[in-house]
């Protein structure tokens, strides 16, 4: 007897036996072909598209089919390739009118020129290998094509907000995509959730049309129910596509905003530039008065100003704005705007009013003139400033932009030179800017002039020398204006001095000598309240060192010539007298010839000496006397000699009066 569980485990072994029976009977459970076909293949529209085929073991001989199957399940056959030899012969049977034509490469592949939406089918691939078996395989094909850009048309009417139910807003289209995209839209950039239901809030309604290349198209139509908020509102929509590989594409349209109405709830009325915080205005400036509902679209206005209680109408206008030009004084008031809409609640306060005040600034008006006189050292002068105007003005008074203090009256004290000028009163409004007004006067300080003279320093340190070139400036002030004058010749006009206040000045330019030095030069100023001088003091004037030596020099040359004048004239007096002259008796003649003396005759003596000397030298020329009488002759010249420069030195009687009355 057997074991429970031995029975247990005969029953399956006998079922896989019976399994094994009924195969080996079916004609192809010999199959031991295999086929490589890619399941899935994505392609984008106009691709180059090969589907793949190929047996797993190589047999010797096979044969292989491609069929594409319908929508309703049929297949067709489109290409067939055999194996002859080593290569496969392949045919195309049926392009199905595909343009272009299907193709079989050389490994059998299924070639599809451009992918076309068309071509999305199922591909089958059968393998046939005799005693091999028969095998197949299917390749499903998908075919994507990114859609045209997105195109919205928004609704060009006006929406009132007021409606109770969802309006049309928008249609957008995303036109040829394959496989159909999916439109969503957007309000101020946030994805608005509406659905597919009609609803008073708001939906969507989608349209899909497919077109004779295949491509689908989409509509979709946005309802919303507004509100005053979506007035600034900006809407658009957006298509998302699929791409290969599970990517997402997506193509957005341009923003459009719409055109609402909704009744007014606020009204605002304000005087527009110029105008200050308080409502200032300037008499004279053009002044805009503006209001503005926030309705929509927008309503007429009725500007008016309230006289007496009663409204007197300005203008109607669409604009909300008002112009009033050059405003004056008499313009001050209340002033209205009133929106005229219909269809706003009732609580809703549609007319405003302000207060326009305008300010304005009389001319100044001074107690004194354009000029005022006054006497130096005057005890008390004051001057009045007055001036009407709303609010009321500030006034101040200034001179050479100098505050002086503010008020209407100016008091002038102990008056000075210092004092002259132009005295400015300025009325200002703190607050009405650029509205102010000025008013001035000169002062002028009748008075004696004060003078007042720029001292110099000599050139050289230990004081002025002759011939020094000085300049002497003289300052002088009063009024009338004072008259400036020097001692010396070449003083230039007077002119004002620089720094103002009343000066004139003249200037001297002189050669300094010792009469200068010794008088000094003055400087006058006078008008006819008085005058005043100044002494400009040169002190000690030395001469100058190389005029003093040439003037020695020319004494000295004068009182040489005079003695050379006088020695000739004395040597031609006494031509005739022994020694006159005599020093020219070295140069005389050469011996044995006679010497002429000055007269013309010779004297005894000589003549006995010059005889005496030739005798002597013709005896035989014996030399013994001969240096004796010469010796003799040579003494006697000498002597001779002194007594005539003794003479020469004392001229006669008459010589000397006449060398006494010469110069």
């Amino acid at each position: 007897m057997e074991p429970p569980d031995a029975r247990t485990t005969a029953r399956p072994a006998s079922r896989l036996l019976w399994l094994a029976l009924l195969l080996a009977a079916h004609p192809g459970a010999q199959a031991k072909v295999h086929v490589s076909v890619p399941p899935l293949v994505e392609v984008m529209r106009g691709d180059l598209v090969t589907l793949d085929c190929a047996p797993l073991e190589n047999p010797d001989h096979f044969v292989l089919e491609w069929f594409l199957t319908d929508r309703s399940g049929t297949r067709h056959r489109l290409a067939s390739a055999e194996q002859q030899g080593s290569e496969l012969q392949g045919t195309v049977h049926d392009s199905r009118g595909r343009s272009p034509q299907y193709e079989l490469d050389p490994q059998g592949r299924l070639v599809l020129p451009k992918a076309q939406v068309g071509d999305e089918r199922d591909y089958v691939c059968v393998v046939r290998a005799g005693a091999a078996g028969t095998t197949e395989a299917t390749a499903k094909l998908r075919v994507f094509a990114t859609p045209e850009t997105t195109e919205v048309i928004p609704n060009r009417g006006t929406l009132s907000v007021m409606e109770e139910s969802a309006q049309e807003i928008a249609t957008c289209n995303s036109r040829n995509g394959n496989p159909v995209p999916q439109i969503t839209w957007y309000r101020n950039g946030q994805l608005l959730d509406v659905p597919m239901e009609v609803n008073p809030e708001g939906y969507m309604t989608t349209r899909t049309v497919r077109e004779a290349s295949g491509l689908q198209s989409l509509t979709s139509t946005l309802y919303l129910r507004l509100r005053k908020a979506d007035r600034e509102a900006s809407f658009h929509c957006a298509a998302h596509y699929s791409l290969p590989a599970g990517r997402q594409g997506r193509l957005d349209s341009s923003a459009f905003h719409l055109t609402l109405h909704y009744p007014t709830e606020h009204v605002q009325f304000w005087v527009g530039s110029p105008s200050t915080t308080e409502g200032w205005v300037r008499e004279g400036d053009s002044v805009q008065l503006l209001c503005q509902g926030d309705g929509s679209p927008s309503p007429e206005y009725t500007f008016f100003r309230l006289q007496d209680k009663q409204e007197e109408v300005l203008t109607i206008t669409l604009e909300g704005n008002l112009t009033l030009v050059g405003v004056n004084r008499s313009q001050s008031g209340t002033y209205g705007c009133r929106v005229e809409d219909y269809d706003a609640a009732e609580d809703v306060q549609l007319a405003q009013t302000l207060e326009l005040h305008v300010a304005y600034l009389d001319p100044l008006e001074l107690s004194a003139g354009e000029e005022l006189s006054v006497l130096l050292n005057s005890s008390h002068t004051a001057v009045n400033c007055s001036t009407r105007g709303l609010p009321a003005p500030t006034l101040r008074w200034t001179k050479d932009s100098v505050p002086l203090g503010d008020g209407p009256t100016l008091s002038l004290s102990s008056v000075t030179f210092d004092s002259t000028g132009t005295y400015v009163c300025e009325a200002s409004m703190p607050m009405v800017p650029f509205l102010s007004r000025t008013r001035s006067f000169k002062l002028l300080v009748q008075g004696s002039p004060e003078l007042r003279a720029e001292e110099i320093e000599p050139k050289a340190e230990g004081g002025w020398t002759e011939g020094d070139e000085a300049r002497l400036t003289c300052s002088a002030r009063g009024y009338p204006e004072p008259e400036l004058t020097w001692s010396q010749l070449g003083g230039s006009p007077a002119e004002p001095a620089p720094g103002g206040q009343g000066w004139v000045s003249s200037s001297l330019t002189l050669k300094v000598t010792s009469a200068l030095g010794r008088e000094g030069v003055s400087c006058e100023a006078s008008n006819p309240h008085g005058r005043v001088s100044h002494v400009f003091h040169f002190g000690a004037v030395a001469p100058q060192t190389a005029q003093a030596g040439v003037a020695v020099m020319a004494v000295a040359v004068s009182v040489g010539l005079l003695l050379l004048v006088v020695a000739a004239f004395y040597c031609m007096r006494r031509k005739g007298r022994p020694g006159c002259c005599r020093r020219r008796e070295k140069g005389s003649p050469p011996p044995g010839e006679p010497e002429l003396s000055h007269s013309g005759s010779q004297r005894p003596e000589q003549k006995g000496l010059l005889m005496g000397g030739s005798s002597g030298g013709a005896r035989g020329g014996s030399g013994g006397f001969g240096d004796e009488t010469s010796g003799e002759a040579d003494v006697m010249e000498k002597e001779r000699g002194e007594r005539g420069l003794t003479e020469a030195t004392q001229p006669a009687e008459g010589e000397r009066e006449m060398l006494g009355s010469s110069p």
